[in-house]
C-alpha cells in the first residue's frame, strides 16, 4: 500500500514522519540499520554527512535511497580530477539572442545533493563546496545566489591512499556534521541483497515519505526537543575532556560541542522522543566529534572515534 507523503506540523508528526523515513531507508540498505538512523539524523538536523568506505559498501546507495524518500529536487556529481568548480556551482554565459549574461546553475541547486567520491576531486573543486556547505549560497562572477532550501550534501569518499584520491583538509571535513562507515554486510543483509529483496534492486520502487516543506517542519521540531541542563553540562564535559586526552593536539570547538547537542537532539526525534537522554549524546558522538579532532601524529577519524570512546568511558554520564 502506497501512503502520501506526509508533513510534520506537530511534534508527533515530526517523529512519525522520522520514523517512516528510517523504515523506507531501511529497505534499501540491508543490515545498516544504525548507519540509516544517522543518515536521517543528518537530514533532520540540517547537516551534511559524509560516508567513507572502501568500493561497494553500499555509499552511494544510502545518499541516493535518503534523496528518493525526502522528494524535491535531487541531483548527483561524479567527482573526477579534472572536475571544475564551476561544474558545482554553475557559470554565468553570455546569450546572444538576448545581448545578456545569464547564469546557469549547477547541480549544488537541489535540496538533496550527492557528490559521490568528493575525494577524487581537485582540492580547487572541493574548496568550492566550502560556501555552499557553510552558508547556503554560492557567489559566481561576484553576485551571490541562495540555495534552495532545505539543502542536503551527501558526500561519499574512498580512504585516503586509494589511488587517485586527495584528503579533505580540516576546513573541509568541519562542514560536514557527520561522519559515518557502513562496512561489509552481515550474511544475512548479504543473502538478501543478492536475492533482490535489497540493495539497489529495490530503489526504483522507494517512495517519497515527505517533501521538502515536511522536512523543514521536521526540523523545526527538532529544535523544539528538551535538553535538560545536565544533559548541555555532560555534552559540555566530553568537550573539555578531547582537549585533556592524551594524544589530541586539538579538541574539538564550541562550534563542534553545540553542533553534537543539536544532533542528539534529532537523534532523540529519530527515536521516538522530546526529550535528549544521555544515550542519544553517546550515540552521536563519535559521528559528530572524531573527524574534528587534531591528533598529535595526523591519524584517521577511525583513530579519532578511538579517542571519543576513550572519552565517553570517562566522562561521568547524568543520572536521568
Amino acid at each position: 500500500m502506497h501512503l502520501q507523503p506526509v508533513g510534520a506540523e506537530s511534534p508527533d508528526d515530526a517523529v512519525a514522519l522520522a520514523g517512516a523515513l528510517v523504515a523506507e531507508v531501511r529497505r534499501a540498505l540491508r543490515g545498516k540499520d544504525d548507519a540509516v538512523r544517522l543518515a536521517v539524523v543528518a537530514l533532520l538536523s540540517g547537516n551534511h554527512l559524509l560516508v567513507e568506505d572502501t568500493p561497494g559498501t553500499g555509499k552511494t546507495l544510502l545518499a541516493r535511497s535518503l534523496a528518493a524518500v525526502c522528494g524535491g529536487r535531487f541531483r548527483r556529481v561524479q567527482c573526477t580530477p579534472d572536475l571544475l568548480p564551476s561544474d558545482l556551482t554553475g557559470t554565468t554565459v553570455y546569450t546572444p539572442a538576448t545581448n545578456e549574461w545569464q547564469f546557469r546553475p549547477g547541480p549544488v541547486f537541489a535540496n538533496v545533493l550527492l557528490v559521490d567520491e568528493l575525494n577524487r576531486a581537485s582540492p580547487r573543486t572541493q574548496s568550492a563546496l566550502l560556501e555552499p556547505l557553510e552558508e547556503r549560497q554560492v557567489t559566481v562572477d561576484g553576485t551571490t545566489y541562495a540555495l534552495p532550501d532545505p539543502f542536503c550534501c551527501i558526500a561519499t569518499q574512498n580512504p585516503f591512499g586509494s589511488a587517485g584520491t586527495f584528503a579533505l583538509p580540516e576546513s573541509q571535513l568541519d562542514r560536514f556534521g557527520l561522519v559515518l562507515r557502513l562496512g561489509v554486510p552481515d550474511r544475512d543483509a548479504e543473502r538478501e541483497i543478492l536475492r533482490g529483496t535489497g540493495g539497489s534492486d529495490v530503489l526504483a520502487d522507494l517512495r517519497a515519505i515527505t517533501t521538502p516543506e515536511g522536512v523543514l517542519d521536521a526540523m523545526a521540531a527538532v529544535r523544539m526537543v528538551y535538553a535538560a541542563p545536565s544533559i548541555v553540562e555532560y555534552v559540555l564535559d566530553i568537550g573539555a575532556a578531547t582537549r585533556r586526552q592524551p594524544g589530541v593536539a586539538l579538541g574539538v570547538s564550541p562550534r563542534a560541542t553545540k553542533g553534537l547537542l543539536h544532533v542528539a537532539r534529532a537523534h532523540a526525534l529519530v527515536s521516538g522522543r522530546m526529550h535528549v537522554s544521555p544515550d542519544d549524546v553517546q550515540s552521536v558522538a563519535a559521528p559528530s566529534l572524531a573527524h574534528r579532532l587534531t591528533l598529535d601524529r595526523g591519524g584517521s577519524i577511525d583513530e579519532g572515534a578511538q579517542v571519543v570512546a576513550e572519552v565517553l568511558a570517562h566522562v561521568p554520564v547524568p543520572r536521568p
